[in-house]
């Protein structure tokens, strides 16, 4: 949990990378002990599951990791595929999902650690939903990140109790 203790480094660096693991975690724990068939289903009215979240939330860091580096995305899909960023497909498996979030945040830390300030930009692609020429900082992508795995996270909370009563407040 985010919150002061003495292994954390009390930089902003430090203080935004515990954030942004700590929603990552959140995520992850809600999905902690169901079956596959648990992880795929969609147990409330909406479209989501769990694995489809786990999914999203790893495809958009990298996304936004890519972004940042100025680099092409490996995974990215076709506009009219973006719905299947949302659930599991061929032979991937919520375990295969997770691994693969995984790699993308020791990238992420590895990248944040290494830029020389949080003040950095980088430009934002061209998109309807984007300012014209828009650049954000690394700092902006961090919290940023922290919200859409907070936003995830509580989907992920209703999903799992939903499915079997599992709480992540207790």
């Amino acid at each position: 949990m985010a919150h002061p203790t003495e292994e954390i480094a009390g930089d902003e660096r430090g203080t935004l990378l515990l954030f942004v693991e700590d929603q990552r975690a959140a995520l992850r724990r809600a999905a902690e002990g169901v079956t596959e068939e648990q992880a795929a289903s969609r147990p409330t009215a909406s479209e989501l599951s769990l694995s489809g979240l786990v999914k999203h939330s790893a495809e958009v860091e990298l996304n936004w990791l890519r972004m940042a580096q100025q680099k092409p995305n490996e995974h990215r899909r076709a506009p009219e595929a973006w719905h299947e960023g949302f659930r599991l497909s061929g032979d991937e498996t919520l375990a295969s999902a997770l691994a693969f979030w995984d790699g993308v945040k020791e990238q992420t830390e590895a990248f944040i650690a290494s830029v020389p300030s949080l003040d950095d930009t980088f430009p934002l692609p061209p998109a309807p939903w984007f300012p014209q020429d828009a650049k954000v900082s690394m700092r902006w992508m961090l919290l940023h990140l922290v919200r859409e795995f907070a936003r995830h996270a509580g989907h992920a909370d209703i999903i799992r109790e939903t499915l079997d009563g599992t709480k992540a407040m207790g």
